[in-house]
């Protein structure tokens, strides 16, 4: 939230708003009935969508913590969440093995079946028209947002890919999973063109420097990597 305040989702069922300058606690976001597994703020920082463990996700102002929206369709936990670049539309992930897309009205527009188990992670391309999914069936999908249909599915991981982000000039997808590794892909063909390897456990996390030069990782084997020159 723009350098300034940190939102963290926890096992007791509440989300909480912190300073990033001082440490303290902002306010307590209270709704959900299980674990809050993601969170993701709007691309203008006043609202906070959280998923959750029981199924839904909530919609929150940031500025005052009040529960503006509740999104319910799934059937089983939601594991991710992304914003559009636009702000006017939500993707959510569940174990349900679907991603489902909302306007932010809460009305569910459309589902994205595919994806043959649990659907992990979500990155939107910067213009809003891809939407890349990651799953333990150990494939990444790229989806056409307008329509919902599947445009590539990208296969070489071995087991679960827990994450993916787009590199910030939109040409690279990147996914992290369960067999250690991360791998580079080209977004406009689906080719795989690197590997990374180096970590001894699962791959949780990663992001990238916006300059597009730097990979940060994240993963069971208690280290963060920092790669360059991918």
């Amino acid at each position: 939230y723009v350098g300034e305040i940190i939102a963290s989702g926890s096992w007791d069922e509440t989300i909480k708003l912190w300073s990033v300058n001082t440490g303290r606690k902002i306010r307590t976001f209270k709704g959900h009935n299980s674990c809050v597994n993601t969170l993701a703020f709007s691309p203008d920082n006043q609202l906070l969508a959280s998923g959750s463990l029981d199924c839904t996700i909530k919609l929150w102002q940031v500025n005052t913590g009040k529960e503006i929206g509740s999104l319910t369709g799934h059937s089983a936990s939601v594991s991710a969440i992304a914003w559009s670049p636009d702000g006017q539309f939500l993707a959510s992930a569940s174990a349900d093995y679907t991603i489902k897309i909302w306007q932010t009205t809460g009305r569910e527009i459309r589902t994205l079946s595919g994806h043959s188990l649990f659907v992990n992670s979500l990155a939107y391309s910067q213009d809003g028209t891809i939407l890349v999914s990651g799953s333990s069936d150990n494939t990444i999908k790229l989806w056409q947002t307008s329509n919902g249909k599947e445009i590539l599915t990208l296969k070489g991981h071995s087991n679960a890919v827990g994450t993916v982000a787009l590199s910030p000039d939109q040409k690279l997808i990147f996914s992290g999973s369960w067999d250690k590794t991360i791998k580079i892909w080209l977004l406009n063909t689906g080719k795989e063109i690197s590997t990374l390897q180096g970590h001894s456990n699962y791959v949780r996390s990663i992001a990238i420097s916006p300059n597009g030069q730097t990979l940060v990782s994240g993963s069971d084997d208690y280290t963060i990597k920092i790669w360059q020159q991918y």
